[in-house]
């Protein structure tokens, strides 16, 4: 098992290095072919190029290669990357520390990300579990149908409606109903509420991972098909075990290793839905802050931030790839 772990520790690490390099040859050729983003550190304002300059240099945008379209800066690539290892990721266009800034907006979005995990694991499981038991019933057909309905829909167009279409009604009800002080307003909010934090992104958590959750609802249905159908699960019943022990632990266990491999792949594309989320939300957590830094041509921001979501995907999908290994211990062996 442990070298199964260093193998794929490393093998994390080299995903990690080529997206920070991809990242880099594509933020190189936007700067090449857009000019110096140093001009968004003034806004509207005409800048002398001493003043540029000045810029440039603080933000390590001074090196003569950014003007040369086609050179891969490698030099700059391999002097940021000694300041990550330092732990330096640099500043935002107002000097703020970006490490300070995701230490304020990642608890935000891991909020988010447990509600969402938890909206994926209740819908998949319960779900996908009664459409395997009952197949081809009314509720077998009904449950496929609302995967697919699911699927149809973007996220991002769950939000807006939701925002603009919904919530307004629903806050103003929970606050005649319930009153301003109590939590039901805060869930129905339109946008986010930095002193009620887990009550304001439990509606777009969901709704996220609303989603989401038409893959592991088809996930659970066909690995619990599979399961109910193998010698295991005859030989169970044969002994005289109670249905609800066979269930539990012969068909919902072994198939819960596609479940847990679609939690590491799904969570990049969560990632993705999270800066809509947040930013339409206006939630101040990494998607946020992501959504702001692209918007005012943040490159040091958008570099750091990147690369942190980055790192975190790659420890996620080594956690995933452990948690899969001690499901099936068969997997540790390839």
């Amino acid at each position: 098992m442990g070298r199964y772990i260093a193998r794929r520790v490393l093998q994390g690490v080299g995903t990690l290095l080529l997206v920070m390099l991809l990242l880099h040859l594509l933020t190189t050729v936007a700067i090449q072919l857009n000019g110096n983003p140093a001009q968004a550190f003034f806004g509207d304002k005409v800048a002398s190029e001493s003043q540029l300059a000045a810029v440039e240099q603080r933000f390590d945008l001074d090196d003569p290669c950014f003007d040369q379209v086609g050179n891969p800066c490698l030099g700059p690539f391999v002097e940021r990357l000694g300041e990550y290892a330092r732990g330096d990721f640099g500043t935002n266009l107002r000097g703020r520390e970006v490490s300070d800034i995701v230490a304020t907006a990642a608890p935000n979005t891991l909020r988010l990300f447990v509600v969402v995990l938890l909206t994926w694991l209740t819908l998949g499981m319960v779900l996908g579990s009664v459409a395997a038991r009952r197949r081809g019933s009314a509720s077998d057909h009904g449950i496929r149908l609302t995967s697919v309905l699911i699927d149809a829909f973007p996220v991002f167009v769950l939000l807006i409606v939701y925002r603009y279409v919904v919530a307004v009604p629903l806050h103003r009800w929970a606050e005649e109903t319930f009153g301003e002080d109590s939590w039901p307003p805060y869930w129905f909010k339109p946008s986010f509420d930095a002193d009620h934090p887990w009550a304001t992104v439990v509606v777009p958590g969901i709704l996220l991972g609303l989603a989401g959750s038409a893959a592991f609802i088809r996930l659970v249905r066909a690995g619990q098909l599979e399961s109910y159908q193998g010698d295991h699960v005859r030989t169970a019943r044969s002994k005289g075990l109670a249905e609800r022990h066979v269930v539990v632990h012969h068909v919902v266990r072994n198939s819960s290793v596609p479940v847990v491999t679609a939690v590491g792949l799904t969570f990049a594309e969560a990632l993705g839905g999270a800066v809509i989320t947040e930013g339409l939300m206006n939630i101040y957590g990494m998607g946020g802050v992501l959504w702001e830094a692209v918007r005012n041509d943040d490159v040091g921001l958008v570099l750091g931030v990147v690369t942190l979501l980055a790192a975190v995907t790659v420890v996620v999908m080594i956690v995933v790839d452990i948690a899969y290994a001690l499901l099936d211990p068969r997997i540790r062996y390839e």
